[in-house]
């Protein structure tokens, strides 16, 4: 069902006022320059603005500018982003700041179409930077206006279908108004973000007369979504060889899904490992002998559509033997590099030790 013009001007009008009243105080909002839109918005996609904004303030700090982040290295990159997941955005942004740096003098484009050349920088992060740095009228579709709309408009076809797509994009255009469109279209998100939930409060939204979902009593049925697909779990034995104040690590190849970050030697062996079979199998794969030290906490993490558990033990070597695709880090300098998430814990438990 899609809203009549007269009910997509009042639609527009009430989240206008409704956002005007309860927007939330974000860093990002305090100065929407379209270098601090387009951050905050590639940290909020799949991340609560609860955790990005911390995150968010040390970015800032660190590279204040395009072409601060462009001349950063790589390593520097993915290190302020540890913590956040999903590094390939952090790698994207890298990528993007040094085309903008190179193409546009480091100034981002004001236009859609300019946006969209830019590698890495997709149409609803395109729509933000428009809307919300420079006040033009774009839709930015996420996940969150998605659901409103789905809702608003009673759509009953998966959402990420392109049929569906369309009509939502349909109506957004409808809803924003020629003036101010910026104060709809981000009402729309925080709509989406604190009031038409997973599990919406329905009684609390400034649009529920004109909400086609509600009045049919489906709103727990809206957006539907494709089935995901089953999460795959991995079981992952964990060595963490020290020798001389220096651990065993591994820097991750361009192109795995864990580029660019850290991570310990770990096997796919299962759960249960007998100490005496772990250390064959390490002299066996490193050819080098090391003793049995104890074991830290199972960790756990999840990336694509895996579960990865993992079981790591502590050892201890006699030399620092070159190994093939391994390098020896000084205990201390662990903190300073980025780690993969369940890693990272890791080495937070071996650092308190």
């Amino acid at each position: 069902m899609a809203l009549g013009e007269k009910d997509s001007l009042l639609v527009g009008k009430n989240i206008s006022k409704w956002f005007a009243e309860n927007r939330r105080k974000l860093s990002w909002r305090s100065d929407p320059s379209p270098y601090r839109v387009w951050i905050s918005e590639v940290m909020l996609q799949q991340t609560q603005a609860s955790v990005v904004e911390g995150y968010f303030e040390k970015w800032i700090d660190r590279f204040p500018s395009v072409s601060e982040l462009a001349r950063a290295k790589s390593e520097e990159v993915i290190k302020a982003w540890e913590g956040l997941g999903y590094y390939s955005r952090a790698r994207n942004l890298h990528k993007a700041a040094q085309f903008i740096l190179e193409h546009y003098k480091g100034k981002i484009p004001s236009s859609l179409e300019e946006l969209r050349k830019v590698p890495g920088i997709g149409p609803y992060t395109a729509g933000a930077i428009v809307s919300f740095a420079f006040g033009g009228r774009a839709s930015a579709i996420d996940g969150n206006v998605k659901r409103v709309i789905a809702r608003l408009i009673g759509l009953e076809v998966e959402i990420d279908k392109r049929e569906a797509m369309k009509k939502v994009e349909s109506c957004v255009n409808d809803i924003l108004p020629q003036e101010n469109p910026a104060q709809v279209m981000e009402g729309l998100i925080e709509l989406g973000a604190v009031v038409c939930k997973k599990k919406p409060q329905c009684i609390r939204c400034p649009i529920k007369r004109f909400c086609s979902a509600l009045r049919k009593g489906i709103t727990d049925q809206l957006p539907i979504k494709k089935k995901r697909v089953p999460i795959t779990a991995l079981h992952r034995q964990v060595v963490i060889i020290e020798v001389q104040g220096h651990v065993l690590i591994k820097k991750e190849d361009t192109g795995s899904v864990m580029a660019d970050l850290y991570q310990f030697p770990f096997f796919e062996m299962g759960k249960r490992i007998k100490e005496e079979d772990m250390k064959c199998y390490l002299w066996d794969h490193f050819d080098f002998e090391v003793s049995y030290k104890g074991k830290l906490s199972m960790q756990q993490h999840g990336f694509t559509r895996f579960r990865s558990y993992l079981y790591p033990t502590l050892w201890e070597g006699l030399q620092m033997k070159e190994i093939s695709n391994y390098e020896w880090v000084a205990r201390d300098a662990l903190e300073q590099l980025p780690f993969s998430a369940g890693h990272r814990r890791i080495k937070e438990l071996i650092l308190e030790s």
